[in-house]
C-alpha cells in the first residue's frame, strides 16, 4: 500500500470518528432540551395562572373606563376636581397602605390583601372599594388589583363600564383557564381589575375551596409590593364575606350613617374577630358645615379585639 493510500485510509477513519462524536453530541443536546422542557412544563403546572417573575401577567386587552361618567357618579377620576373627596380618601388609605408596606405591616399576615365589606347591602362598600383602589393606584409607586368577589351580586364591572367576564368564578371553576386570563388592565396605569365572572350555584364552595386559598397566598407572597383589594358580599347577607375575611390581612368595614344599627355593626365585628386588622369607614354622613346633604362622607378608625 502506497503512502498516499495509507493517508487516505487514515483520513477516512478520522472522519468516521468525528461523525460519531457529532451524532453523540447532537443526541446529548436533544436529551438536555427534553429535560429542560420537562422542567419548564413542571413549573407551569405548579403556577398555572401566574407568571414566574415578579410581575402580574400581561393582559390581552385594555379596558377603557369612562372617567367623565365615573366622576359624575361621585367616584375619583383623573379629571376629578372634588378636592374634598380626594383628601378624604387620602386619609382613609394612609393607615391601610402603612399596614401593608410600612412599619405597621409587622405581624400582619397577608397585609397587602384588603377586603372591603359591610354589614348590609347598600351601605357603599363597592363605592368605597373602587375609590380606595383608584386613590392608591394614583400614587406613582403603587399598583392595585381590584377583584370583584361579590360573585352573587357583582357590580364593579358595571360601575366602571367594562366587560363583566370571564372572571374570578370562571378561574376557580375551570381547569383550562389561568388567572392571567381574567385580569383586565385599564386605561389608568397601575390599576387592574378582575371581574366576578359567571353566576354559579356553588359560588360559596368555590370561594372556600383550596384553589381560592392558594390564590390568596400566591397573591400575597409573590406580589407583596401590590395592593390586592376584594369587593366582598355584605357580612350579614351572605356567608361568603366570612370566608373571604379569613384569607386577607386587613378588612375595611363600611358603615352607613344613620341607617346601620349598632347591634348589626357589632355582629359584623364579631364575625371578623380572627382578622388581624379591621378598619371602619363611616359612609353617607351629614356634613355639619353645610346645610345640604353630603352623599359620601367618610371617617376611619380601628376596632380593637
Amino acid at each position: 500500500m502506497s503512502i498516499i493510500e495509507k493517508a487516505l485510509n487514515k483520513a477516512r477513519e478520522e472522519g468516521q470518528k468525528l461523525d460519531k462524536f457529532a451524532d453523540s453530541h447532537i443526541e446529548s443536546e436533544k436529551s438536555n432540551d427534553s429535560y429542560s422542557n420537562h422542567l419548564n412544563q413542571s413549573k407551569a403546572t405548579l403556577n398555572p395562572g401566574l407568571s414566574s417573575n415578579n410581575e402580574l401577567p400581561p393582559e390581552k386587552e385594555v379596558a377603557e373606563i369612562n372617567w367623565s361618567h365615573l366622576a359624575e357618579l361621585g367616584f375619583l377620576a383623573p379629571c376629578d376636581s372634588n378636592t374634598q373627596t380626594i383628601e378624604e380618601y387620602r386619609n382613609i388609605k394612609r393607615p391601610i397602605v402603612n399596614n401593608a408596606f410600612g412599619k405597621g405591616s409587622i405581624g400582619i399576615n397577608r397585609a397587602n390583601l384588603i377586603l372591603v365589606t359591610s354589614s348590609l347591602p347598600g351601605e357603599g362598600k363597592t363605592f368605597t372599594a373602587i375609590n380606595l383602589a383608584l386613590s392608591i393606584a394614583n400614587e406613582r409607586d403603587r399598583q392595585v388589583l381590584l377583584i370583584d368577589a361579590d360573585v352573587a351580586r357583582p357590580s364593579v364591572s358595571r360601575v366602571l363600564g367594562i366587560k363583566s367576564g370571564p372572571g374570578l368564578v370562571d378561574y376557580l371553576d375551570g381547569q383550562e383557564i389561568s388567572f392571567s386570563d381574567v385580569i383586565l388592565s385599564t386605561n389608568m396605569p397601575g390599576f387592574r381589575v378582575v371581574p366576578a365572572g359567571k353566576l354559579h350555584k356553588h359560588s360559596t364552595e368555590l370561594l372556600s375551596s383550596n384553589k381560592m386559598a392558594l390564590l390568596a397566598e400566591e397573591l400575597s407572597t409573590r406580589y407583596s409590593d401590590r395592593m390586592i383589594i376584594f369587593d366582598s358580599p355584605p357580612l350579614l347577607a351572605a356567608t361568603q364575606g366570612d370566608i373571604l375575611a379569613k384569607l386577607v390581612g386587613q378588612v375595611v368595614l363600611v358603615v352607613e350613617a344613620e341607617r346601620t344599627m349598632q347591634s348589626m355593626v357589632m355582629e359584623s365585628v364579631e364575625k371578623l374577630a380572627s382578622c388581624d386588622v379591621v378598619l371602619a369607614v363611616f359612609n353617607k354622613a351629614n356634613r355639619t358645615s353645610d346645610t345640604d346633604y353630603y352623599r359620601y362622607g367618610y371617617g376611619y378608625g380601628q376596632y380593637a379585639h
